[in-house]
């Protein structure tokens, strides 16, 4: 562990003034932020719009994965589908088999098994199927796995119940009601333009028997994909084209109402491109890292307020989201401008640090590490808080590296934070088939610490030490992917509430 010195007073920064942001600033921030994430939105649907337009090219339908239905009874059935468009608003639209039609496809899971598919209005359904066994798809089907049994129907103990009755069906390729059907061995498909009314969609065995063990596949087509595709793009593209500029505009003017602090060399690749004007690049003034994490546990701590500060916290969720989207995009505009100029924008910076800054108030506060019961600060600037998060401005930065260092050549640190902070484990459910994670260690530090406090109203100091180190290790991290900084971080689980202080200079020759 190392050692460490709390500041006087037992604060990191006591009696900071605190920077005053400008409103006219969070309004362009907020402002760009709803615009590019409504353009963002916008923009992935009309490009997915586009591209089921190009797919059912040809005559062919848009068809999602085939599933598995079954049930002990005679029929499978959808929910009835409502098709009006004079109540839709649309009293002079084009008829409706012009603008859509549906294609489904059933393939009995039984070889040779005979199936009958069709679609008629949902009352004349309700009719025939008055009294007999059947389910309905999204209601009391069966959509996972079952044996049938001859004498107890399905054996799953998990299975949902059906819709009962003691009525067979006649057969259902009699009937004359049917909009459109087909029948027959093998895979079957029913194809049907939209028209007015309420329909259902009704599968059987042919012979009207039991059961009914299908695998169904439904697709559409539309001449409406196209055109609406292409609007919802270019509406996409709009709103990012203004929402963009805003946000950085937002980010500029944030950043440069709270500054940034002074800077201080560092080491690693790229330290000579990174250094920072002035800097003596000394050894001495090299050990120490210019990603700074400090947090100084509070002497009294309440028993239960960490129950509660999942919902305290709420209010600094919801804006740190917006501010997170913010972080992502000035993100990507600052390698830009470092890919051509070898400089991070100083008002950018300072705004990603604020934010960095905030959030690990927030996490210092709540669950990342329980040391404080103080309620953070609104702010992006630095404040008389128990928590502070610092990265030194670099002067320079490399052009070649903001490539890769932000995935390939944080792989190795990203790695070690994924098991030092992600999840520790997996449970694999063998009945679901899927799996759930376990708790992180960094998590699961937290909470024995928090036990601890619950009954005997302390937070070991060396737990608390250890909790920093981890936080310390993924902050820099995290400052290194975020293109602040070009020294590669130290694999190094540097302990307590402050950094390590720098080792004397070597004796001289």
């Amino acid at each position: 562990m190392n050692a460490y010195q709390a500041p006087a007073g037992g604060q990191p920064f006591p009696g900071a003034p605190a920077a005053r942001m400008k409103p006219g600033h969070w309004v362009l921030l907020v402002c760009g932020v709803l615009l590019s994430l409504s353009g963002l939105g916008l923009a992935i649907g009309g490009t997915w719009l586009l591209a089921a337009d190009a797919a059912q090219q040809g005559g062919r339908y848009v068809s999602g994965p085939a599933e598995r239905h079954q049930t002990a009874g005679y029929a499978l059935t959808t929910p009835s589908l409502a098709v009006d468009p004079g109540q839709a608003g649309l009293p002079g639209a084009p008829r409706l088999g012009d603008l859509a039609s549906v294609q489904v496809r059933v393939t009995p899971v039984v070889p040779d098994q005979e199936i009958f598919v069709g679609i008629a209005k949902a009352s004349e359904v309700a009719a025939y199927l008055d009294g007999v066994p059947h389910a309905a798809l999204g209601d009391r089907s069966r959509t996972d796995g079952g044996r049938w049994d001859e004498q107890d129907g399905w054996d799953d103990e998990d299975g949902e119940a059906e819709q009962g009755g003691t009525r067979a069906p006649a057969s259902p390729a009699g009937q004359d009601f049917w909009a459109a059907s087909a029948s027959g061995a093998g895979a079957r498909e029913l194809t049907w333009d939209l028209q007015p009314g309420t329909w259902s969609l009704v599968v059987m065995n042919a012979d009207a028997t039991r059961p009914v063990w299908v695998d169904l596949q439904a697709g559409v087509r539309s001449g409406l994909l196209g055109p609406v595709g292409t609007g919802v793009l270019v509406g996409g593209l709009a709103g990012l084209v203004v929402g963009v500029p805003l946000l950085l505009l937002g980010s500029a003017g944030l950043g440069r109402d709270i500054g940034t602090s002074g800077a201080r060399p560092g080491t690693g690749p790229g330290a000579a491109l990174a250094g920072s004007a002035g800097g003596d690049g000394s050894d001495t003034a090299s050990a120490v890292y210019p990603v700074r994490l400090l947090g100084w546990l509070d002497s009294k701590l309440s028993r239960g307020l960490w129950l509660v500060k999942w919902l305290l916290a709420i209010p600094h969720y919801l804006i740190l989201a917006l501010l997170w989207f913010a972080l992502l995009v000035t993100t990507i505009a600052a390698g830009i401008a470092i890919l051509f100029t070898g400089r991070y924008p100083q008002s950018w910076f300072s705004f990603c640090t604020g934010v960095l800054r905030w959030t690990w108030r927030v996490g210092f506060y709540a669950y990342s590490a329980l040391g404080t019961d103080r309620y953070p600060p609104f702010t992006l600037a630095r404040a008389d808080y128990p928590a502070d998060f610092e990265v030194d401005y670099p002067a320079r930065l490399s052009r070649g590296l903001v490539l890769v260092k932000w995935w390939l050549l944080a792989i190795p640190h990203v790695l070690v934070v994924a098991i030092l902070t992600g999840s520790i484990g997996t449970r694999w459910d063998e009945d679901n088939g899927g799996g759930s994670w376990g708790p992180s260690l960094l998590g699961l530090l937290v909470l024995i610490a928090a036990v601890i406090l619950l009954f005997t109203g302390r937070y070991r100091q060396g737990l608390f030490d250890l909790v920093m180190g981890i936080n310390r290790w993924a902050w820099r991290v995290g400052a290194y992917v975020l293109l602040l900084r070009d020294e590669y971080p130290p694999f190094r689980l540097d302990q307590g509430p402050a950094e390590p202080p720098a080792p004397p200079p070597p004796p001289a020759a």
